[in-house]
């Protein structure tokens, strides 16, 4: 039965997104394998995902056949808590077109109760990489794609208040809230309404209660992510467009690209397909039983289950379509559901006086806590409360998709965020940094709160010395340094060496420590005073405890001092003292 399921599930992610076997298409650049050589534009419009293998993408499979392990891993229960992390996921890894790793694992039905008493093992329903989620707030996305294709066509306006489409959306000091900031979360509005939507005893009522909601704050003084703007949105595009929410999606998304798993309100017969969820019987909750083929969220589900912020229902590999469609400027397999204009919108940042919360249209924008070693400025995603999660990294044309059911049997099991960061880490990881000039460089990938040094020893002879070497640096911004030290004491104490670098994206003048990074090779010089005898000169490589980027790569060091050359790395690696640091790694 299972190999039945697994075929059916190839023929089904086949379906969806084009697979083909073999070589990709004359007309598609092969993909690169690349972390530092950052792409700066879409992808060709013609890209079609397809299937192959990591080796195939130009990627390491060590990081992704880890990552996928850890992902089943945390299917089965832990020893501390009882119980799994999920019941069941589902990861789909692509770069440059090629899906490299299309993996289920765990259950998607599972356990009879909110306690998670297991159901007998022929009820139990084994997750497939075809299994149906409910994406919770990743229906917020396609709620944006929606209104950003109503202001492509002119008749919504990003400046324009929410009262001027809907004049009684002023009510409570709201007039001067604008279309912008709804999807940027900018609003002031309130997470979620108050009381819960479905506390009203019908859906004319809670439209009324969604409209006549009370401001937290200020409009543009805050970010404050919000159900209530999607949701508010939501009564905007049906007022502009005459028709509700669900035929928009359908007609402007899920139709062109050809997404036929995806949709609100999955049919009965689609439900042995889809992910159960969590058993809602606790007090000050609907008492709905199993949530399974219906949305999870109770708002939404109190809007008959299409709402702004929730919704839709989809398998991994619909939403890697419509992630290939954003990293194409707008476009797949020739059906245009957005121009590159209005793509970029929806990447750039509006948020940029709320640090750390980046926002595009839509989209959230570099949010390293589960974009992991794939965040970057340029990297756009969004995460639901089910266990959903999108990762889209244009700067190196890469998608990663995690799904798990984290909420069957309860949402009281614990945050899935490492495992939402392993999928995208396993994909930055697998990507080759390479030196320049092709040298063997000295890499360091160390995890959270460690330390890596990497030491030489050489006799100064008493002029001052010029430093130089090439680095590149991918690390958690500002928290994570590599700072340039020297001792001449036989490495008892150690000071920092301002170092300056150049290079795309460099920081501007001497540093003592380089931290961030921009995914580009940078060239260093540093200068020490003249001093005779022993010297040491190290690299340390040092992580907080949370959050570590791709890491760190070193070559090409040559010390000098007005006699010429000193020390040559490339030539003398054997001279390194290593710890934490590996010659000719990734």
């Amino acid at each position: 039965m299972f190999a039945r399921q697994a075929a059916l599930a190839a023929v089904a992610l086949a379906a969806a997104v084009g697979l083909v076997a073999g070589a990709a298409p004359a007309t598609t650049r092969p993909p690169t394998g690349r972390f530092d050589q950052p792409h700066r534009g879409f992808a060709p419009p013609w890209t079609v995902l397809r299937r192959g293998t990591p080796e195939q993408a130009g990627l390491d499979p060590a990081p992704i056949r880890t990552a996928l392990a850890q992902e089943d891993a945390w299917t089965r229960p832990d020893p501390g808590t009882g119980h799994p992390m999920f019941s069941g996921q589902v990861t789909l890894l692509a770069h440059d077109g090629l899906v490299v790793a299309d993996h289920a694992s765990g259950y998607a039905l599972r356990y009879a109760d909110r306690q998670g008493d297991p159901l007998p093992a022929d009820r139990q329903i084994p997750m497939r990489t075809d299994t149906v989620f409910d994406l919770a707030s990743l229906s917020k996305l396609f709620t944006s794609i929606v209104a950003v294709q109503q202001l492509q066509a002119g008749r919504l306006d990003l400046n324009a208040t929410v009262a001027s489409y809907l004049p009684e959306f002023a009510s409570h000091g709201k007039g001067a809230i604008t279309i912008e900031q709804l999807l940027t979360h900018t609003s002031g509005l309130p997470p979620d309404p108050s009381p819960p939507l479905w506390q009203y005893p019908d859906l004319p009522s809670r439209t009324r209660a969604i409209l006549d909601t009370t401001p937290r704050n200020p409009p543009g003084s805050t970010y404050l992510y919000s159900d209530l703007n999607m949701l508010t949105l939501q009564q905007v595009l049906q007022h502009v467009t005459g028709r509700p929410l669900d035929t928009l999606v359908r007609d402007g998304i899920t139709g062109p690209l050809r997404m036929r798993d995806t949709m609100y309100n999955p049919p009965a017969s689609l439900r042995p397909r889809i992910a159960a969820e969590e058993y809602e019987q606790g007090p000050g909750e609907p008492q709905r039983g199993l949530v399974w083929g219906q949305v999870h969220d109770e708002n939404a589900w109190a809007m008959g289950g299409v709402a702004g912020h929730a919704g839709v229902f989809s398998t991994v590999a619909d939403v890697a379509v419509l992630a290939q469609t954003i990293l194409n400027g707008g476009t797949y397999r020739g059906h245009r559901v957005l121009s590159p204009y209005w793509v970029r919108q929806m990447l750039t940042d509006f948020n940029g006086r709320f640090p750390g919360d980046g926002h595009g249209l839509g989209f959230e924008l570099d949010q390293r806590w589960y974009m992991g070693r794939l965040d970057s400025a340029a990297t756009a995603g969004h995460t639901g409360f089910t266990g959903t999660t999108i990762v889209i990294d244009p700067e190196s044309r890469s998608i990663a998709l995690q799904f798990s059911n984290r909420v069957h049997p309860t949402r009281d099991w614990g945050s899935t965020n490492r495992a939402r960061r392993a999928a995208a880490d396993s994909l930055a990881d697998a990507m080759a940094v390479r030196a320049p000039h092709g040298v063997p460089s000295w890499y360091s990938g160390i995890g959270d709160s460690s330390a890596a040094t990497l030491t030489v020893p050489m006799t100064s002879r008493g002029a001052a010395l010029s430093v130089r070497y090439s680095t590149f640096v991918d690390t958690e911004p500002g928290a994570d340094q590599v700072p340039l030290e020297s001792s001449t004491d036989g490495g008892t104490t150690w000071q920092p060496v301002p170092v300056t670098v150049t290079g795309p994206g460099a920081p501007p003048g001497a540093q003592a420590a380089l931290s961030g990074g921009t995914r580009s090779w940078w060239r260093a010089a540093a200068q020490l005073p003249a001093k005779h005898g022993m010297l040491r000169l190290r690299w340390r490589y040092t992580t907080d405890p949370s959050y570590t980027g791709r890491g760190v790569n070193v070559c090409g060091v040559r010390v000098s001092d007005d006699h010429g050359v000193l020390f040559d790395g490339d030539r003398d690696p054997g001279a390194f003292t290593a710890d934490g640091w590996t010659l000719g790694g990734r």
